[in-house]
């Protein structure tokens, strides 16, 4: 199978030269590109001789491997006596403003497209290329236009070739060597967990049949080699070419890290590299202007030496190792990751690198490319993240601030901004004044906000000219930061379409305009579908039907639940059925939750959590607790915890303490998930209430939704989400196959049939405990049994 290599990143990558200028803050957006493309193609497509979107190839042999050198021409036009092919740009920036670079770039694409239509058509000896650019801005088109003969146009693409020849062979020995390496690799441990063999297959099959699985495998299944090691070993038979591993949070990249490292100790031999956020990776002293910065001023001078050097030394490219030889050879980081990643075989990073419209990976997903394939880390997690991402809001509130320090600054540069956010504030302030007469403080609707988007799209266009004229200052910072709301809130707005609402609300005399997404699945399945498949997968996809339908796979995906792989008697379910705790009735439950924690916490020496749906509910728990037994010592989570007081309380979670440790954490939140207190570090969690999320009005507006697309409204909005929080936080009790310890559920709607049918397999065995004895009797006779089994 020939090796892919777009015509775009060919040219890009041998033509590329000079600073790294950091891309121009701009409307285009590739939806809006599209959009321009398909009104310039349609315009033309009046001539009968004129084709859109042609696709040229052409196979090319370096070192004894294949190579298809492939890409979409945006205009053809074949006649009897000529051909002409047309490449159409789009950006906000004046034609007559374009480095030499970037036109450089732009014909250098256009004439590899020539190179291969006159392959295909022998009879013809030249070719007109023509370059059609379309300031966004202005809508100003430019068009330029020039001819080139045969010969000149296979000079300069066997150039092209031979400058990209030691890519090319650097990227097939890679490859060979990394083929050879999978084919001998064995699973890297002496046997498969229960569950775990299946798993390996039902990956392996799913790559197979190019299509998308859902997996719920509970903890301790081995979810990440489990799902790597058969990616890889089709990668071996290059079944696939390139894996991303997509995550949440650091913790579970880091978790990826590792197991490419255990597979490299057992001889696999192949590139991965961790992408990590701009903002975190950034040195200090770039803290300069673009043009000041040492690492982006000829970055693209002293690119290959750096990347030649880097992949000639190292395997697993961590930010550790990018900041390396970043230093090594004076280029900016993040960016030199990226290039990095073009050779990289497995790609950890996090979900926005996919998903996220506004900071996708254009290297690799402007169109759908079968060589990649998708494992989603945590799956649970990208329902919130995805209606994050697809949303946007904007409020008055920073206005007045940035209008009243301009009018300290007497230039025409400051009365222009003044001016233009004027425009803006005289929006805004007709949207209060309809609120107002209408004696209403919020307003939902389905009506796209044209008048604001408008208005904004011109602010927008103002501000990306206005700021390459200013020095910096705070006040430019802060301009900045305004723009860059405005600019997210204008992209989403070209989304917005019939899952969406505007919710509009004035508080404390500021309005505040919101684009809620409530569903994103199609955005999520249009995303997944850029590579040739995937596998989403998490310890709690639980109801599965729920989380193919609102993650983008309900009707071409397949689903597949493991059991768990530790003994069922290690670990008891029990659910009070004496204590309520919705809203009406917590005032009169709080001393049962009290005793059912001490009942808890006194059937055996140790470390327990509780979690709880709120700081202030949790609150007042642990004040009632402290004060009825202040001998129990006893540990808080806060609303504000940084890196240093998270590990200062997971520090207090000793192995075989002396004493008992109760930790009050609440749910959803930090210690709920991705914190692993293995062994006699945790033998105990209590869960208070359903977890439902609190009652709002866009989750009012979720539930509302649901319930005219499929009947079940208060499931999705509030039920499915609620009870996810429970068995992350419950599933940090049992992590490995000697763990034991309690899961108390202290809520009598958990012994519902609405509840119990969402329990996992390994639930099933709950105890319902209708009195606070119940509970001591059952906690002693469960610690006496395992006793008994040690």
């Amino acid at each position: 199978m020939a090796t892919k290599i777009g015509i775009r990143q060919l040219v890009e990558f041998v033509l590329r030269s000079g600073d790294l200028n950091e891309t121009k803050n701009s409307q285009n957006t590739a939806l809006n590109g599209a959009r321009i493309h398909r009104r310039l193609q349609k315009q033309r497509g009046k001539n009968p001789d004129y084709q859109s979107e042609v696709y040229l190839k052409t196979e090319v042999t370096m070192n004894d491997n294949e190579y298809l050198i492939s890409g979409r021409a945006d205009g053809l036009k074949i006649t009897d006596k000529s051909i002409l092919i047309e490449e159409i740009k789009t950006s906000d920036q004046p034609f007559e403003e374009l480095s030499d670079n970037t036109l450089e770039l732009y014909w250098g694409q256009v004439k590899v497209y020539g190179y291969l239509i006159l392959k295909d058509q022998p009879e013809f000896d030249h070719v007109t290329l023509r370059l059609t650019y379309f300031q966004v801005s202005t809508e100003k088109i430019t068009t330029d236009e020039q001819v080139y003969s045969r010969e000149e146009l296979n000079a300069f693409f066997k150039n092209l070739i031979d400058e990209y020849e030691y890519w090319l062979v650097l990227r097939a020995n890679l490859r060979k060597e990394r083929n050879t390496s999978i084919k001998e690799l064995q699973f890297p441990f002496p046997k498969f967990r229960t569950g775990q063999h299946e798993l390996v297959a039902a990956v392996y099959k799913t790559i197979l049949y190019e299509t998308r699985l859902f997996v719920e495998a509970p903890t301790g299944t081995g979810k990440t080699i489990s799902t790597m090691f058969p990616a890889i070993k089709a990668m071996g038979e290059e079944k696939i070419q390139r894996l991303f591993y997509l995550t949440a949070k650091q913790s579970t990249r880091r978790v990826a890290e590792e197991a490419i490292e255990l597979m490299a100790s057992k001889g696999l031999k192949l590139k991965s590299i961790t992408l990590t956020a701009k903002d975190k990776i950034r040195f200090p002293e770039q803290d300069v202007p673009p043009e000041k910065d040492p690492y982006m001023i000829g970055y693209y001078d002293r690119l290959k030496p750096a990347l030649s050097d880097l992949l000639t030394n190292e395997d697993s490219i961590t930010r550790e190792v990018i900041e390396k030889y970043a230093k090594k050879h004076q280029v900016d980081p993040f960016e030199f990751s990226l290039d990095a990643s073009l050779f990289c075989d497995v790609i950890i990073c996090d979900y926005n690198y996919l998903f996220d419209p506004l900071v996708y990976l254009q290297r690799f997903f402007i169109e759908k490319d079968t060589d990649n394939f998708f494992l989603i880390d945590e799956a649970h997690n990208l329902v919130s993240r995805s209606r994050s991402m697809y949303s946007a809001q904007i409020s008055d509130q920073k206005i007045a601030g940035l209008l009243k320090v301009a009018k300290k600054i007497n230039t025409q540069p400051s009365a222009d901004f003044q001016k233009q956010l004027k425009k803006v504030r005289r929006v805004f302030n007709q949207m209060k004044k309809v609120l107002k007469d209408d004696d209403l403080t919020e307003q939902i609707t389905s009506d796209v906000p044209d008048k604001l988007l408008n208005t904004l799209s011109k602010f927008n266009d103002f501000m990306t000219d206005w700021m390459a004229d200013q020095q910096p200052s705070d006040f430019l910072e802060s301009a900045k930061d305004y723009f860059f709301d405005s600019l997210t809130f204008v992209k989403i707005g070209a989304l917005y379409d019939d899952t969406y609402k505007t919710r509009i609300v004035v508080e404390d005399k500021h309005l505040t305009v919101k684009q809620l997404c409530l569903d994103p699945s199609h955005f999520l399945d249009k995303s997944l579908n850029l590579g040739l498949g995937a596998v989403l997968f998490s310890a709690t996809l639980s109801p599965m039907d729920y989380y193919q339908s609102v993650l983008g796979g309900k009707e071409n995906s397949l689903a597949y639940q493991l059991p768990s792989p530790f003994p069922a008697q290690n670990q008891a379910i029990m659910v009070t059925r004496y204590v309520q705790t919705t809203y009406r009735q917590r005032p009169f439950s709080q001393d049962d939750i009290v005793e059912s924690l001490h009942a808890l916490v006194s059937g055996k020496t140790g470390n327990y959590l509780c979690f709880f749906p709120s700081y202030g509910y949790l609150k007042q728990i642990e004040t009632l607790f402290e004060e009825k037994y202040p001998d129990i010592s006893t540990v808080m989570q806060t609303s504000a915890m940084d890196n240093v007081a998270r590990d200062e309380f997971l520090d207090k979670f000793q192995d075989n303490p002396d004493h008992t440790l109760l930790g009050f954490c609440v749910l959803g939140g930090i210690f709920s998930e991705g914190i692993d207190l293995r062994g006699n570090k945790l033998i105990g969690v209590a869960v208070v209430s359903v977890g439902l999320p609190g009652l709002s009005a866009e989750n009012n507006l979720i539930r509302d939704y649901y319930d005219q697309e499929n009947g079940h409204g208060f499931e999705y909005a509030y039920q499915m989400p609620g009870m996810n929080n429970v068995l992350q936080a419950a599933g940090r009790l049992i992590r490995s196959s000697h763990d034991k310890g309690i899961v108390l559920l202290l809520d009598q709607r958990f012994a519902s049939f609405r509840y119990t049918q969402l329990f996992p397999n390994h639930w099933q065995n709950r105890q319902n405990l209708n009195s606070l004895q119940q509970l001591q009797q059952a906690v002693d006779k469960f610690w006496k049994g395992a006793s008994n089994e040690d």
